[in-house]
């Protein structure tokens, strides 16, 4: 992506402002952060793999973009509203980075959310005591300072080329 300007046209059609509740109980809503790159991944707390994994790599791509991590948001929004109080995700999120802020609220409030990002995910009985996990898509999305989507990354994307296209991003001019 860098030095690129070019918008696919399914951008155009992914995203958008919303509001929901974060892990403090306040409302948030995207647009309050505009001025600011933004991370988005949708994930739960009972995840076995993708979501600490994905979690584990926002603290270090915060770490390496220095200073310029002052302008970027790291932002978690739940697909499992049923285990994911707020409480657990404060304490959750705790384990990674205080930065990174989890967000939550009903089945009705999430679900135009899940949509307009094009977010899959479905419940899946395992037949242990630890109950369903949840399949779901593993996609970062990055939000330009004007609240464009600009890019999404897949899950394993190499830590320094998030880092190289955030810079760029954060850099860009308003």
């Amino acid at each position: 992506m860098q030095g690129s300007d070019m918008k696919l046209d399914v951008f155009n059609k992914l995203g958008g402002d919303f509001s929901l509740t974060d892990q403090d109980g306040k409302k948030f809503n995207l647009k309050d952060i505009r001025g600011n790159v933004v991370l988005l991944f949708f994930v739960y707390k009972n995840c076995p793999d993708v979501c600490p994994t994905t979690l584990a790599e926002f603290k270090k791509i915060r770490a390496e973009l220095g200073t310029r991590a002052q302008r970027v948001r790291f932002v978690f929004i739940t697909i499992d509203p049923e285990r994911d109080t707020l409480d657990h995700l404060r304490g959750y999120l705790s384990i990674f980075d205080p930065a990174i802020l989890g967000l939550s609220g009903t089945e009705t409030e999430l679900d135009p959310v899940w949509k307009s990002y094009g977010v899959y995910r479905a419940k899946r009985d395992v037949g242990s005591a630890a109950g369903y996990l949840m399949d779901h898509s593993s996609r970062t999305y990055v939000i330009d300072r004007r609240g464009n989507l600009r890019v999404t990354f897949a899950y394993g994307t190499e830590v320094r080329d998030i880092v190289a296209d955030v810079r760029y991003l954060v850099d860009e001019a308003k």
